[in-house]
């Protein structure tokens, strides 16, 4: 604590001009009385991280979302996670100055981060198991999302919950879930990972490259869907998905908002967009037209299910994504974002290790 306490800057991964980034020298947050400053051990890579650099440019902000590390500072109204805690949490990366993962140090709100269980995941799986769970519980769970039954509560096991795109970060997450809270769950994927989505509970898997998939998942369900979440959310995805819901229709979440065609296809399908980030609780900018304003109930609806991951993560009840460990540290972060730009990553996370536990300070 104390090198911390003669520091003012820290390395971090910064976004700048003409789309793109630099390691360089960048101040350290300052906390507000309800935060906790976190010295980052581990971070894990999204697709987001490198489509913020390309696509909103926000020149000086900090890239990153997912981290995990150890508690260096607290607020003067928090009183848990205590100092030198594992913690874990997501930022919103390429968005905000003073709060991104791919640094030395984050700011979180200290009901926004979760306190891994000493001895049962590394950092590096820790890092894993923040932005895609709660994009996960947020779909699933959020009243004005699918608003299903919640651990530790269980439906009765007779209602199907189709999960496109199983095999990402989100979709494995919403796959342990649903079937924790009772739910069958079917879902599509690569027949590469067939074994994967099956291992976390995935009653039916389907490749979403047969031409007859559609089909295949009306016949397994019943034709009974009535709630859906499609992790990719493209214009082809949401017409499928659209396409494989019940014949009395339903809830269909996506990651991006609504095309045309698809809300064309189905009357009577709602489609929702949602987006992890209004949980954070500030207001932001995302593109030249989206803003956002905080959103207290998505923020509430978050804190709260933070609350029981250390149960499911101790209880085995909910497992991190597979890793690919990048060696480097954060001076390999520019060629592990180039690996995913070019399509590389399938069914695990790529993570970096900023720094040893024994180097916290």
């Amino acid at each position: 604590m104390m090198e911390l306490a003669s520091r003012q800057y820290m390395q971090a991964v910064v976004i700048r001009e003409g789309r793109t980034f630099a390691i360089q020298d960048h101040p350290i947050p300052l906390i507000d009385d309800n935060d906790v400053l976190v010295r980052v051990v581990a971070v894990a890579q999204n697709p987001s991280d490198w489509k913020f650099i390309d696509s909103s440019q926000n020149v000086g902000t900090i890239v990153g979302c997912d981290w995990s590390g150890q508690v260096v500072q607290r607020g003067k109204n928090v009183e848990k996670p205590g100092l030198g805690e594992h913690v874990a949490g997501f930022a919103m990366g390429g968005t905000f100055v003073d709060s991104g993962a791919f640094a030395e140090y984050v700011k979180a709100p200290a009901e926004l981060v979760w306190t891994v269980p000493q001895g049962v995941l590394s950092h590096e799986q820790a890092a894993t198991m923040n932005g895609g769970v709660c994009t996960a519980a947020q779909c699933l769970y959020h009243p004005q999302r699918l608003g299903l039954v919640e651990p530790p509560d269980r439906a009765d096991g007779s209602e199907w919950v189709l999960i496109y795109g199983g095999s990402s970060s989100v979709g494995q997450y919403a796959i342990q879930l649903a079937h924790l809270s009772g739910y069958k769950v079917v879902t599509t994927a690569s027949p590469h990972n067939f074994e994967l989505v099956k291992s976390l509970g995935a009653d039916a898997v389907y490749d979403y490259n047969d031409p007859d998939v559609v089909a295949t998942i009306k016949r397994a369900t019943g034709d009974s869907v009535r709630y859906a979440i499609d992790t990719q959310s493209t214009k082809d995805t949401q017409q499928l998905c659209a396409r494989a819901m019940g014949a009395s229709g339903g809830k269909l979440i996506l990651m991006f908002p609504p095309t045309f065609k698809a809300k064309k296809l189905r009357k009577d399908v709602e489609f929702i967009p949602t987006l992890v980030y209004t949980a954070l609780g500030r207001p932001f900018v995302l593109g030249p037209q989206a803003q956002y304003a905080a959103q207290p109930k998505d923020r509430a609806q978050i804190a709260s299910f933070l609350k029981k991951m250390a149960d499911l993560v101790r209880d085995g009840l909910v497992v991190p994504n597979r890793i690919k460990f990048w060696e480097g540290g954060m001076q390999a972060i520019p060629e592990g974002l180039q690996y995913m730009r070019d399509g590389k990553v399938s069914g695990e996370k790529i993570v970096y290790r900023f720094c040893a536990d024994s180097d916290v300070s």
